[in-house]
């Protein structure tokens, strides 16, 4: 490990320790669980951004919770950090035969497809998933629904339940629509949610096909949103009027030429 890193080890030992900090004393890894979601999250806002400043800041704080649960395990006897970092490196080499194995350095170089075919057979021999009897097994279920459906579909995928090309998944999307209409009209509550959802899940489909990753385009389009809304309430504002006195006619006004200015600043 380097100096550095060392030095972290040893500031979150010292955090739990008798006369450390009784904030950190009283963390469990159940507790911390918001925390490490919170930094992800953070590390992902960081990326959007493009600057390498706070993506460096936010990797220190995403490592920090890493180092926080390997520290209560150290202390309930279970595991440390070093075994993490072990574990890792001995899984990733044993993950890239490709790359590691002797016996592969000769062969033909392998695509990406071919290398995902791979890791998903490695990960089926290894014992800790000996139990999963689906394809669709080990996917985290807390993940955000739009990344969880589109992992699901490369999964399925990945064994061949796919289309072959994007065509009839433009055709589900549309015929997901028309049920979504229909449910609307019909006024059930369970099957508007069901079919709102079949639609949700089509249009993910979609992006997968279109290499789209709909995580990203959604964070895109609420902020485009938000951005083009605080313009309206600026232009509303400088003109003396409150947002919620106009019209919906003045509000579409206002509303396209946030658009138009956003354009020119673009």
């Amino acid at each position: 490990m380097s100096k550095s890193f060392d030095q972290l080890v040893a500031l979150m030992d010292r955090l739990r320790a008798e006369g450390g900090c009784p904030w950190d004393r009283a963390q469990t890894p159940e507790s911390l669980k918001p925390f490490l979601i919170e930094e992800a999250y953070e590390v992902l806002e960081a990326i959007e951004a493009g600057k390498a400043e706070p993506l460096c800041e936010e990797l220190g704080d995403l490592l920090f919770q890493v180092l926080f649960h390997a520290q209560i395990a150290k202390e309930r006897n279970q595991f440390d950090i070093e075994a993490v970092v072990k574990t890792s490196l001995e899984k990733m080499t044993r993950r890239h035969p490709h790359v590691f194995s002797p016996e592969q350095s000769e062969a033909p170089p392998l695509d990406q497809q071919a290398v995902l075919s791979r890791w998903e057979e490695m990960k089926k021999k290894e014992d800790r998933n000996q139990s999963r009897k689906s394809a669709l097994d080990g996917i985290p279920r807390q993940l955000p629904a739009l990344l969880r459906a589109h992992q699901i579909q490369a999964r399925a995928a990945r064994v061949g339940f796919d289309w072959k090309t994007i065509e009839p998944v433009f055709g589900k999307i549309e015929e997901e629509f028309q049920e979504v209409r229909t449910a609307a009209a019909e006024g059930v509550p369970a099957r508007i949610e069901a079919e709102v959802g079949d639609l949700l899940f089509a249009v993910v489909n979609a992006a997968r096909f279109l290499k789209v990753n709909p995580e990203d385009a959604l964070r895109g389009t609420i902020q485009r949103f938000t951005d083009r809304f605080q313009m309206m309430e600026s232009e509303a504002k400088q003109r003396g009027v409150s947002l919620d006195t106009l019209s919906l006619e003045e509000m579409d006004a206002l509303w396209e030429k946030a658009k138009k200015d956003e354009t020119r600043e673009g």
